[in-house]
């Protein structure tokens, strides 16, 4: 069978299920992407760039939709390029979130497509104004409505959809949720899993083990969106509750979600100015780091932070329970569905930097108590968003679509 893929960030959340379909020898496995350098075995790629940016002119309300256009109508010419070189799909994946997806039941209108629904968006009750200190105005919420025009487009048009929670299918139109499955993407716990001699090197050459008191905050940028501001502020109370505690900082300065800093700063720089000097002994800031030094760093943490908006959830946070982290989690929806507080986690008020600091601060101290919540994430995982479980499950999704 022919399946295409379509994701801009190649291969993102298609990973697994496109290498598990290419490793079948009667399978042929098409990816188009932006990305010019990706790969997996077996699949072919096709990288695109659309041919222009969105006018700076056009209405804000409408730029975003304007540049999903342009991604849609750039992929469509490829999917006419292989349609032309004897190419047809029998089913297509795609994400739709950058317009990709706009136009592929136009090349291909009798070929089944599965979208990949990860988020929609809402100008109250969900991202958007839920930090006070941010608080949304009408031009906002407006925008955010605006912002869907695309992706309602491809809800519609779309045969079917798969959500990797039900928080984050529940952000979907009611109208459509019927065709929208949930199926996490999968987590690998033949690799994401504990390792008692884990040992962690930081770039000024110390080596942190489980025995020493580390607390670890990792995003793929540090940002509002993934509570950095409240973490930096936490951080000189964790520091003086817990003195030989070393606190372990990862993440690049760009903005993924949200809001940039202010007066043309990164987010780093300006916790780091608000909070002032922070110990460079025992406060230390990396960038984002190669994936196995990530696992490791995890397997080392005595208590890992993940706190997040009413927004998409990180593969972090299913990452650092398969590593049997206790993890200190925000007592936010889409949290909420995956750790229950003082079971398989610790839940703790987003906004609360002396929340969190003392939250942390406890799993510090109790580390020793705690070796039945670190199996108990682990097992949460295993249970419900192991790749085991979750790639068999999509593969179903698939056979039934075909």
């Amino acid at each position: 069978m022919n399946f295409l893929f379509v994701h801009q960030s190649m291969p993102a959340q298609f990973r697994h299920l496109a290498t598990a379909l290419a490793n079948d020898p009667r399978h042929k496995v098409v990816f188009i992407t932006r990305q010019p350098d990706a790969s997996l075995p077996g699949v072919t790629r096709i990288s695109y760039r659309p041919s222009r940016a969105a006018h700076a002119a056009t209405h804000h309300y409408v730029r975003l939709y304007e540049n999903s256009v342009l991604h849609g109508q750039q992929v469509l010419r490829e999917c006419l390029a292989l349609q032309k070189d004897g190419f047809r799909p029998d089913l297509i994946i795609a994400h739709p979130g950058w317009g990709e997806a706009l136009f592929l039941k136009d090349v291909f209108p009798r070929t089944p497509l599965l979208n990949y629904c990860e988020f929609y968006y809402h100008g109250l009750g969900f991202d958007v104004g839920f930090d006070p200190s941010t608080p949304a105005g009408l031009d906002t919420i407006c925008r955010a409505r605006a912002r869907n025009a695309h992706l309602l487009l491809s809800l519609e048009s779309c045969d079917h959809g798969i959500s990797p929670t039900h928080w984050q299918r529940e952000s979907h139109p009611d109208a459509f949720r019927h065709k929208i499955s949930v199926i996490f993407d999968g987590i690998d716990t033949n690799i994401v899993r504990p390792q008692a001699d884990a040992r962690f090197t930081l770039p000024n050459g110390d080596v942190l083990t489980q025995q020493d008191e580390v607390v670890t905050y990792i995003a793929r940028n540090l940002e509002p969106y993934r509570g950095f501001p409240q973490f930096m502020r936490a951080v000189p109370g964790i520091l003086a509750a817990r003195p030989q505690a070393r606190i372990v900082i990862v993440g690049g300065d760009e903005v993924s979600y949200g809001r940039n800093a202010p007066d043309n700063k990164t987010w780093r720089q300006t916790m780091l100015d608000e909070v002032g000097p922070l110990d460079p002994a025992r406060v230390h800031m990396l960038p984002r780091i190669p994936y196995e030094a990530y696992l490791t760093l995890l397997r080392v943490s005595t208590a890992h932070v993940y706190l997040t908006v009413p927004f998409v959830l990180s593969w972090s946070c299913f990452e650092a329970l398969a590593a049997g982290c206790v993890v200190v989690g925000s007592r936010t929806p889409p949290v909420q569905e995956v750790i229950t507080d003082g079971h398989n986690g610790l839940l703790v008020d987003f906004l609360n930097p002396r929340a969190i600091a003392a939250t942390v601060t406890q799993a510090v101290a109790n580390r020793g108590a705690l070796t039945g919540m670190r199996a108990r994430a682990r097992q949460t995982i295993l249970d419900r968003y192991a790749l085991a479980h979750c790639l068999p499950a999509q593969l179903r999704l698939l056979q039934s679509l075909v």
